[in-house]
């Protein structure tokens, strides 16, 4: 029986499939290490500009996710372990990749897997069926808006000291593969927050000016990026730490065939007598959920899996997505090799029609870039950035950039959307021409909400007409509310005047 999460319920546990282990020399009840801290992390990540320094740096993680574990590095001293004295580790080297790496086919995955309906107690239950992990994910068509979605939760963060969030590429220890990190140093979670975030419906944000609000985005985000993602999160709140390892595998779920989606997870504390870590759950809980984790992880090792804590600090959580997604063509979706310093969309480079004198202007301005580049996307992601807070991508910090700034003539506009003779709210949208117009083809508003960007360059009047050319408005609306993917807003009656009056605002500039 495993401490498993079970997606469609929590008071009733299944068969799982759980291998043989080989037992080694063990790690857990060994002391901690002092771990790297902040300032360390980022100069590590915010490497030399020149390619070959960038190249060696990523030898270097690759390197170390292939170590064993036993180095002095190591989060945890010699000692002795709680589960007999024993580290554990799965022999098979590899684990095997999704049936189907393209993301828009893989849902057809299980033919010959139907949903059952589970009789216990008397009572039906009804499993969510693996394949809803990826139906889910097909809300974003765009994997920059996924990425997104997982630098929400770091940005929702900075309210509990978090500065800074990582956005990399690493590499699967298991085949060389690219993989994503996402790494903040926020509060992180307790074992409890990590299965409310791996679970379905579950949202902690209460804070008015959080971004998240339904409790899906992680699960979405991460499906739509790739088929697999093992989050580390390290949580300490009235001197208790504790630290997590959660499996969300698409690629787990369709090869071992289940009817239900289950999510291994092994949680460990801090014994402040004794300075060690302990497990928790229970034994047989810990060593069954491991068991899957060393098969289906891309890590072999309970030494490997400890090791991706040494760099998160006091607190704070990674999230490593793998497996990655292909695009129509059999490559990568996320292209990391075009730009050292940045991570594109594999073969998404917008063309732009115009005359021969404009047309570099036209294709490297940014309204046209962020589609393809996530550097160009980030750096006007949120409208407000503290000072206090970095995003750093691929080892160098994004520039915010303020679109309003690019405007000439600009003009201030407050609107109040009114319902029923009540005011709603206000809005001050800031318009103006592009600088480089008229000889820009782009126009349109870029709309915030709760300082992130939903909608980019709206078009809100049709091209066919040039008095909308080079018009560009930027505004935060937070009385619309904005749909699940964050890419566009519900179609209520009050965003149906808003986009009237913007239209409005268009014609009259």
């Amino acid at each position: 029986m495993a401490d498993i999460v079970d997606l469609s319920s929590d008071d009733e546990l299944g068969d799982v499939d759980v291998k043989p282990v080989k037992l080694e020399p063990g790690l857990v009840g060994r002391k901690l290490q002092q771990n790297e801290n902040n300032e360390a992390l980022l100069v590590k990540h915010q490497k030399s500009k020149t390619p070959c320094a960038i190249r060696e740096s990523e030898e270097n993680r690759s390197s170390n996710a292939l170590s064993t574990g036993h180095s002095n590095s190591s989060i945890l001293d010699q000692g002795q372990s709680p589960v007999d004295d024993t580290g554990l580790s799965y022999t098979s080297p590899l684990s095997p990749a999704p049936l189907c790496r393209q993301f828009w086919k893989a849902g057809n995955y299980n033919d010959g897997i139907g949903s059952k309906v589970t009789i216990q107690n008397g009572k039906n239950y009804l499993h969510v069926h693996p394949m809803f992990l990826h139906s889910n994910a097909t809300s974003h068509k765009w994997a920059f808006g996924a990425i997104a979605e997982l630098l929400d939760n770091a940005v929702d963060e900075i309210q509990n000291g978090a500065t800074f969030v990582i956005v990399d590429k690493t590499s699967n220890p298991r085949d060389g593969s690219p993989a994503l990190l996402i790494q903040d140093n926020g509060s992180g979670m307790d074992p409890e927050a990590m299965r409310r975030c791996m679970s379905f419906g579950f949202s902690d944000k209460k804070s008015k000016s959080a971004i998240g609000q339904y409790g899906n985005g992680f699960k979405t985000s991460t499906m739509r990026l790739g088929a697999d993602v093992i989050v580390f999160s390290r949580h300490q709140d009235k001197r208790v730490l504790t630290q997590s390892i959660g499996l969300l595998s698409y690629t787990f779920l369709a090869r071992t065939g289940h009817d239900r989606i289950v999510v291994p997870m092994v949680d460990y504390e801090f014994n402040t007598s004794t300075e060690t870590l302990e497990i928790m759950h229970g034994t047989e809980h810990f060593m069954s959920n491991l068991s899957m984790l060393l098969q289906w992880s891309p890590y072999s090792t309970e030494a490997d899996l400890l090791k991706q804590f040494n760099d998160i600090g006091a607190h704070g959580t990674k999230v490593i997505i793998y497996n990655l997604w292909f695009n129509d063509d059999g490559n990568v979706e996320l292209d990391f090799d075009t730009d050292p310093e940045d991570i594109r969309i594999s073969g998404d480079t917008k063309k732009v029609n115009a005359s021969s004198k404009w047309k570099t202007v036209n294709e490297e301005h940014i309204a046209n870039r962020f589609h393809y580049s996530l550097r160009v996307y980030l750096s006007i992601l949120y409208l407000r950035i503290p000072e206090t807070f970095q995003i750093v991508l691929r080892g160098r910090v994004v520039e915010h950039h303020n679109i309003a700034n690019d405007l000439k003539f600009p003009e201030f506009i407050l609107y109040k959307p009114q319902t029923g003779g009540s005011v709603e709210g206000q809005v001050i949208t800031t318009i103006g021409f592009l600088k480089e117009a008229p000889h820009v083809s782009f126009h349109g508003f870029n709309v915030y909400h709760k300082n992130r960007l939903i909608l980019p360059f709206w078009q809100v009047v049709s091209y066919l007409d040039s008095r909308g050319r080079g018009v560009v408005g930027v505004l935060e609306a937070n009385f619309v509310e904005p749909s699940h993917n964050k890419q566009d807003f519900e179609k209520t009656s009050l965003f149906q005047k808003l986009e009237a009056r913007l239209k409005e605002m268009t014609w009259n500039t």
